[in-house]
């Protein structure tokens, strides 16, 4: 009984609050494509060694040549995952 309570009232909190920016709400609907993006792009750098050393010296480009759009979101994304790797 006390959960359905604290549904309940976390469910009255929650109407409280002010909706999302819209900017947020559009981002959080473009991270699954975007973290698949991200993963083909990784994957075919491990496979490949030649796109691997073209994104490494020039990212936007390699990018770019591959079909890419090298956004800027998915640019810093891609630094951090190629340089943990």
């Amino acid at each position: 009984m006390r959960r359905v309570r604290d549904e309940e009232r976390l469910g009255e909190l929650m109407r409280l609050l002010r909706p999302a920016p819209e900017a947020w709400v559009k981002a959080a609907q473009e991270l699954p494509s975007a973290r698949e993006t991200i993963d083909e792009i990784v994957s075919r750098a491990e496979a490949d060694l030649e796109f691997r050393a073209a994104l490494v010296s020039d990212l936007e480009t390699a990018l770019g040549q591959a079909g890419y759009e090298p956004g800027e979101r998915l640019l810093e994304a891609l630094r951090q995952r190629l340089t943990q790797d």
